[in-house]
């Protein structure tokens, strides 16, 4: 009839959130493996996200077919490897972001400043930046990798995640001050202090990074710990974490 619009397809407009629904619980799976690390079954999944089990599943299966998740021997799912691929290809913008906040982490403290991210059990430098006046510099490299259970960077990483059982003291020690001290771990003689990159409450930001400083001297934790904390929170800004 003329003078009338034709009525929005019922169908479609059912559709449209339905879809972005299953988005969000797809992304939100993958957010609850990477905040467990040993894995998840399809249950606690399925609990986790308020949907049934066989929801659940083809989410997983899914996932798993783009190499999103993986299903390790013991029926567990954890991240996959194309997770890792996808924090590959965000480091560039994650380097740009904390360059110039890394580098005046380096100039105010006088000391090698560094971002470190995780990449499955270890930590990897992505960012390394020496003070404006460097006489000496301290052998810590971009790629340089190391354990998470050693060293700063590794331990501030360890210190972001959920509280699990059997968690060292030195990452229980971090979690709580909010920072991560270590003497000679990775190199004799250095001494690293590094904090976590956390997300804000509700923010998207899921990756996981530290940023800290290591030196061959005392390090003055009461003066540097403010410094380290407040670019680790900067860079997560930057970033719209």
């Amino acid at each position: 009839m003329a003078g009338k619009g034709r009525e929005p397809d019922r169908d479609a407009t059912k559709a449209a959130p339905a879809a972005l629904q299953t988005l969000d619980r797809g992304l939100l799976l993958l957010d609850l493996l990477a905040r467990h690390p040993d894995g998840m079954s399809i249950a606690q999944l399925a609990g986790q996200l308020g949907i049934h089990r066989a929801i659940a599943y083809r989410l997983a299966a899914t996932l798993e077919q783009r190499a999103m998740v993986s299903r390790g021997p013991d029926g567990q799912l954890r991240l996959g490897v194309g997770v890792l691929t996808l924090a590959r290809a965000f480091q560039p913008q994650l380097r740009a972001a904390a360059h110039p906040l890394l580098q005046s982490l380096a100039n105010d403290t006088e000391c090698t400043a560094f971002l470190s991210v995780a990449e499955g059990g270890e930590g990897v430098a992505i960012l390394v930046c020496e003070p404006r006046d460097s006489v000496m510099g301290i052998a810590y490299r971009v790629g340089s990798r190391h354990p998470l259970d050693r060293g700063a960077a590794g331990i501030a990483i360890l210190s972001g995640r959920e509280p699990a059982p059997g968690e060292s003291e030195a990452v229980l020690r971090a979690r709580r001050d909010g920072y991560s001290l270590t003497y000679g771990q990775l190199q004799k003689g250095a001494v690293g202090l590094a904090s976590p990159i956390r997300a804000s409450a509700g923010g998207p930001m899921r990756f996981e990074a530290s940023v800290g400083v290591v030196a061959l001297i005392e390090l003055d934790a009461d003066r540097i710990a403010p410094a380290v904390t407040a670019c680790a929170t900067a860079i997560a800004r930057a970033l719209g974490g």
